[in-house]
């Protein structure tokens, strides 16, 4: 009699079991379609941030070249005569020079009107109309001169003695205030009209001459 073995189920591997093929494939062209999205969206991302990037630089440029830079205003000469004797005030004669420079590379300057005030501690001596319209060029530099005497320079006898002993001391100290009305032009474009000022400080020797401490000094400007 014969021992029958009893036979033990075999249970598979579910790891051998073979794949299917198709379900394979659909994966791989799902990940290959994600994988050029992503390269796609990345791609369109680096033109747009680049162009962004180049727009910008463009524009910072454009406005540095085209930004308005306000003039720059030099004393270059400043006397006043009759220093040397009591009774100057009655005949007395200030003339003053002043240049006007044009910074702008790509940006021109209408002068519409410019006036010229002197001012003595601070208390204005005389005003006078120093050009009439004019255009300036841009890195271009006009020279502009003015003078005073009476009856638009109203200096008493008390006034002139007060100089006279600043002059003593060695200095008379004046201020030159000009007053402009100007408008800046961008190719065909023109900008509003701007009050500007330039506020010179003047140091006057003994002989009514310029010192050297203030000839060829630039002028604060300022708008309002």
């Amino acid at each position: 009699m014969h021992n029958k073995v009893d036979s033990l189920p075999v249970r598979s591997n579910p790891s051998t079991r073979p794949i299917s093929r198709h379900h394979s494939a659909s994966n791989i062209v799902h990940r290959v379609k994600e994988s050029l999205t992503t390269r796609v969206s990345k791609l369109i991302c680096a033109i747009f941030l680049s162009l962004l990037l180049c727009l910008g630089i463009i524009t910072f440029i454009l406005w540095i070249s085209l930004r308005p830079h306000r003039p720059r205003v030099h004393i270059r000469g400043f006397s006043i005569s009759g220093l040397s004797r009591p009774d100057g005030f009655e005949t007395s004669h200030i003339s003053f020079k002043i240049t006007a420079h044009n910074p702008n590379q790509n940006v021109g300057i209408y002068y519409d009107s410019m006036e010229g005030s002197v001012y003595y501690k601070e208390k204005r001596i005389g005003s006078t109309k120093l050009t009439n319209p004019f255009y300036q060029d841009p890195k271009n530099t006009s020279s502009i001169d003015g003078a005073l005497s009476r009856p638009a320079m109203a200096v008493n006898k008390d006034r002139w003695m007060e100089m006279e002993r600043d002059r003593n001391q060695g200095k008379i100290m004046f201020r030159l205030k000009v007053r402009s009305m100007i408008r800046f032009k961008v190719y065909t474009w023109h900008s509003k009209s701007h009050k500007m000022y330039a506020s010179c400080y003047i140091e006057i020797g003994w002989d009514g001459m310029l010192l050297s401490a203030t000839k060829d000094k630039r002028c604060p400007v300022y708008f309002t």
